[in-house]
């Protein structure tokens, strides 16, 4: 297979836009295709073929990679996307779609004939903008040179987790790290949530802990977003941390693990979204410490409603 592929993508939310923007850069034929066709349209400039269906999109692809919501609506869009996949085509699934969920879709690659590889990647806007996503990736070798090739153009380095993408190694693997994401972005936003109410200036925690193994680059960059009121545009959105919250609470009930600050997490990421902030970044879920009409908030002129 030449260095040059034609690589489909399914999904151009924050994530797939971006990829998708890197695969063209690096010299690829990108084709793309998502639900809300404005969200894909920017893409053309980039060199992008915008398809208005997913079969049109996977039409002659080398590769197919899905970076959608979750598991359901990438089955969905693979489904209407079939009359046009052709048979050992090698398809990345890169959606955060849960153990089950890659399982449903795993077994969907084997009724096609497809290629499956279980690829989600750590990172949020900005990395993936850089290509400097962290590919978390499992599949047969035979293959990986091509999906190789599209993790390079996405991604900085890639691990590697096993052969068999119906495992979900990779995927289990990344419920992991964001359960860490998702409790540090939480425990972030209860303790400015916690400073506010007792009258603490959050510079003097930062203060306190500066330099010290309590220090985290990741506190003060989540931090700066609430204070600093730059929750748009979205890093990561709060539906989407509520969604992978469930779908790590979900996994530690079937394994037998009770999971309770992933449960708490979910929880509040639910009450932010319904507060307003479900599309803003993740951080968000600040809001959720207070009533909805409390009039706390950290900089908005004690307006909580939020975008």
């Amino acid at each position: 297979m030449t260095d040059k592929l034609t690589v489909s993508v399914l999904g151009t939310g924050i994530m797939g836009a971006a990829m998708a923007r890197n695969l063209a850069r690096a010299g690829h034929g990108v084709r793309v295709w998502n639900r809300s066709r404005d969200k894909a349209e920017p893409l053309a400039v980039d060199g992008a073929h915008v398809a208005g269906t997913p079969a049109e999109a996977v039409e002659g692809a080398d590769v197919v990679l899905t970076m959608l919501y979750d598991g359901p609506a990438t089955l969905d869009v693979m489904r209407q996307a079939a009359p046009a996949l052709r048979a050992g085509t090698p398809w990345i699934q890169s959606t955060t779609a849960g153990i089950e969920g890659v399982g449903e879709l795993a077994g969907f690659a084997r009724e096609k004939g497809l290629v499956f590889y279980d690829a989600p990647v750590l990172g949020t806007r900005q990395p993936a903008e850089a290509g400097q996503l962290l590919v978390l990736a499992a599949g047969p070798s035979d293959g990986r040179d091509a999906v190789s090739t599209v993790f390079d153009a996405v991604g900085t380095r890639t691990v590697w987790t096993g052969e068999d993408g119906a495992a979900a190694g990779a995927t289990r693997l990344k419920l992991v790290a964001n359960s860490w994401v998702l409790a540090a972005t939480s425990a972030t936003g209860e303790t400015l949530a916690l400073a506010k109410a007792l009258g603490v200036d959050p510079r003097s925690f930062f203060d306190a802990i500066a330099g010290g193994p309590l220090d985290m680059g990741y506190l003060h960059a989540k931090s700066a977003l609430i204070l600093e009121d730059r929750l748009s545009p979205a890093a990561f959105a709060v539906s989407t941390a509520a969604k992978d919250a469930r779908l790590i609470v979900e996994a530690g009930e079937q394994h037998g693990v009770r999971l309770d600050v992933a449960a708490a997490s979910a929880e509040r990421f639910a009450r932010a979204a319904a507060q307003g902030h479900a599309d803003e970044d993740m951080a968000a879920a600040y809001f959720a410490s207070f009533d909805e009409h409390s009039g706390h908030a950290a900089s908005r002129s004690d307006d909580s409603s939020g975008g």
